[in-house]
């Protein structure tokens, strides 16, 4: 398959919730399709499926992916999308992953996509993106939504990595992850111990099928702006990796930064 999307491995833990709709996609890109074409055949099964009959679904009914050279020189991806509902889509595991995104989570990208396009609007595309676009980026490419008790949050905000991922390592069976970045997807094709995402917490007892809904509402400039992540690595979860069943794969102090300090 061209475009690396053959070195993808279905069955990793981190594209759980991604495999029933992304693969198919994929194995149309082995087919042929260009990445662009393999996603818009997808989108039209679910404007047959779901949009005439469902309004809530008329997010992703509006946009549509095109080739990257629709893209005028000279303006900017964000505004372009606003504008026209349009998505630049290049072949590669990178646009993959967004056009995947845009596809499981039309109202959260479709609020992300505001946030950037109102800050352009209000700053213009310089070398500094100020706080809110900087952070919606950062959530764009390596967010990592994540629904878990209070006590395991506090220890991974303590970097009390050994109870986190050790002493409450029963807790995580009931923790519910889903990695929502496309920059960090691309990275987990090929896992190397220090990828890290940056973690936002989804409420207790939502139900998955209400994040996209959830998230569209939690994306506020005032939010973001206060970065309210919490970076973590992401093969340090019990089950996502062979080697963290060692403790001494906690010991790394270059990848598990060391506690926080009171």
């Amino acid at each position: 398959m061209a475009h690396g999307l053959s070195s993808i491995d279905w069955e990793a833990p981190w594209l759980k919730h991604w495999r029933e709709r992304g693969e198919p996609i994929a194995q149309q890109v082995k087919q042929g399709a260009s990445v662009e074409q393999a996603c818009n055949a997808s989108l039209a099964f679910l404007k047959r499926q779901l949009c005439m009959h469902d309004p809530g679904t008329q997010s992703i009914c509006e946009v549509e992916f095109v080739p990257q050279s629709a893209l005028p020189d000279g303006q900017a991806y964000e505004q372009f999308i606003f504008d026209t509902h349009r998505v630049p889509t290049r072949d590669g595991l990178h646009d993959f992953f967004n056009a995947l995104c845009w596809l499981q989570f039309p109202l959260a990208k479709k609020q992300i996509n505001l946030v950037q396009a109102r800050a352009i609007q209000a700053q213009g595309v310089g070398s500094v993106r100020g706080p809110v676009r900087d952070a919606v980026t950062v959530f764009d490419e390596n967010a990592a939504l994540i629904q878990l008790p209070d006590s395991l949050w506090h220890a991974l905000q303590e970097r009390n990595w050994h109870t986190a991922f050790g002493a409450m390592k029963a807790h995580w069976a009931d923790v519910q992850i889903w990695v929502f970045g496309h920059a960090a997807l691309e990275k987990l094709v090929n896992p190397y111990k220090a990828i890290t995402v940056h973690l936002w917490r989804v409420p207790s007892n939502l139900p998955l099928s209400e994040w996209d809904a959830w998230l569209a509402q939690d994306l506020q400039p005032n939010k973001l702006a206060l970065k309210p992540f919490l970076p973590t690595p992401v093969l340090g979860f019990p089950g996502w990796w062979p080697a963290n069943e060692s403790p001494d794969f906690y010991a790394d102090a270059q990848v598990f930064r060391p506690p926080r300090r009171a």
